[in-house]
Order: structure tokens, then C-alpha cells, then sequence
């Protein structure tokens, strides 16, 4: 029986990239005195003023391009690297921000030159053993296509509820819970 390719892919937004604190602090330099804020970058029913900030900040290539790392995300791509998995980048490209695609790929050239890189409207459609993602619609939508897929979850406030018995939450404390399932999902064939 031929063996399957063991490859793990990788998000960058809230995965391997701290998306979430540099548009916090973004915003924040567009703030006003006294005006609201809010607990998360993307509240409920979100004031139009907000949605215009977010767009300007995510429209540069510039910002895309020199996000920090999310150092939850690099945990997980170690574990991967010594258990030998192929690497792969899985993102989601913003169809009316191009320049976040031309960014997205030179934070790649800078930070893990080599790697391919699959930019994509629906990752369900990418294959892979393992996902590691911080997004529950997008870690649904490729479980759907594999039910005994593994999806490695960084922790964040956004995906603090999100229960499902493929996937394992990584808070920075079960590193070795991880590792663990990583290595049995070798095993599997697909």
C-alpha cells in the first residue's frame, strides 16, 4: 500500500502570525479620546466607523507583510518540523485586498523562505493529516472533508467555546498532548 503523504498545514492569521494584537494596537492609534472600546477587534454588530478602521488597516501590504509571530503557532510548527511532517502554509486570501496576498507572501519569504503556500478562498479543499488553525468556520469546513483529520487549535479569545473531538485547543501548557496526537496522525491512512 502506498503511504500517504504526511503533511501539516498551517494558517497564518492567529496561527503563526499575531494578527489579533497588531490590529489591536493599529486600531488603537486610530482612536479618539474618550471614544468606546471594545473587548475583541470584531464585536457584535460592530459600529460602521470600526469596520472602515479595519479595512484601512488590512488593505496594506506593508502591514501584512510585517505582522509579529504568534508564538503559539511556532510551538506547534517545531513540534511538526522534529516529527518530520512536510510544511505547507494554508491562508485565506481577502478577496477585496489584494494587497494582503502580496503581503501575506513576503512575510513568508522572510520568516520560513521555502515553504510552500496555498492562498485559498475555501480550505476545505487542501489536503492534509493535520491542520493547524485558530478559526472554527474554516477548521469545520476542512473537517468536512476529512473525518479523521487532526486540527491543532492556538488558543485565543475568538475560539475560547469552540469544542469538537478532532481537535485539540493549544494553550501554551499541553505541548506534549499535541506532540502526542501529531505523531499518531501519522499513522493514519487517508
Amino acid at each position: 500500500m502506498t503511504q500517504i503523504e504526511n503533511i501539516a498545514l498551517f494558517d497564518m492569521d492567529g496561527t503563526l502570525c499575531d494578527y489579533d494584537k497588531s490590529l489591536k494596537e493599529e486600531l488603537a492609534k486610530l482612536s479618539a479620546p474618550g471614544e468606546p472600546t471594545f473587548k475583541t477587534n470584531y464585536p457584535r454588530n460592530a459600529p460602521k466607523w470600526l469596520e472602515n478602521r479595519r479595512n484601512l488597516i488590512t488593505k496594506s501590504q506593508d502591514w501584512w507583510a510585517n505582522l509579529p509571530k504568534f508564538q503559539l503557532g511556532w510551538d506547534v510548527l517545531d513540534v511538526a518540523k522534529d516529527l518530520d511532517y512536510r510544511l505547507m502554509i494554508l491562508t485565506q486570501g481577502p478577496a477585496t485586498k489584494p494587497l494582503a496576498w502580496s503581503g501575506k507572501h513576503l512575510w513568508l519569504n522572510e520568516h520560513l523562505p521555502g515553504v510552500d503556500i496555498t492562498m485559498t478562498r475555501d480550505k476545505s479543499l487542501v489536503y492534509g493529516k493535520v491542520l493547524v488553525d485558530d478559526f472554527p468556520d474554516y477548521i469545520m469546513g476542512w473537517l468536512g472533508h476529512r473525518p479523521r483529520g487532526l486540527v491543532i487549535m492556538p488558543a485565543n479569545e475568538g475560539n475560547k467555546d469552540f469544542r469538537h473531538e478532532q481537535v485539540i485547543r493549544y494553550d501554551g501548557t499541553n505541548l506534549d498532548q499535541v506532540r502526542e496526537a501529531m505523531d499518531m496522525a501519522k499513522l493514519r491512512e487517508f
